[in-house]
């Protein structure tokens, strides 16, 4: 990436961070790839609890608006396109270690070591990652990379497991 389009990144992030806040939003990508004589803006956001269509649509009308009102795009064509973050992406803040607990997560540390565990609590500078039974303090810091796992047949948290499945008529039924 050349120095101009990471400035210009850089604006367009400033532009939208502030309006997306608004909205609970977090700007977690932005970015700009040539498509033939347009451009393409692609806008990754995420905010806790995970982001809905309804949040995408809203947050593109937004950052929709702030583009048109500001000169940071310039006056060449672009196609704007807002997702949610992905699980791809791999976990760089607290916030990222936070909004996936719970989840498979696969560490390679900076020392080269690597294991894979699930996320428990998390602060703002380490993360409980269960590892085999055993609970392991890792500190970000200490982290060169960290990728969420796909879990095809994942592991229901108490919450679900703990449902009552029956109704008032069941149990009238039953006695």
């Amino acid at each position: 990436m050349s120095a101009k389009q990471a400035e210009i990144q850089g604006r367009i992030e400033a532009e939208i961070a502030d309006p997306l806040r608004e909205l609970a939003l977090d700007v977690e990508a932005v970015e700009i790839t040539p498509a033939g004589k347009r451009r393409v803006l692609r806008v990754a956001v995420d905010k806790d609890g995970g982001v809905t269509l309804d949040d995408v649509a809203e947050a593109t009308r937004l950052i929709d608006t702030v583009l048109e009102a500001s000169d940071v795009m310039g006056e060449h064509p672009y196609t704007l396109e807002v997702t949610s973050r992905g699980v791809d992406r791999p976990l760089t803040l607290p916030r990222h270690w936070r909004r996936n607990a719970d989840r498979l997560v696969k560490v390679t540390l900076a020392d080269g070591t690597d294991f894979t565990g699930r996320i428990g609590s998390t602060d703002e500078t380490r993360a409980i990652v269960e590892v085999s039974g055993v609970d392991r303090e890792v500190a970000y810091a200490d982290v060169e990379k960290a990728l969420v796992q796909i879990e095809f047949n994942r592991r229901k948290t108490a919450d679900v497991d703990d449902v009552d499945d029956t109704t008032d008529e069941d149990e009238e039924g039953d006695a």
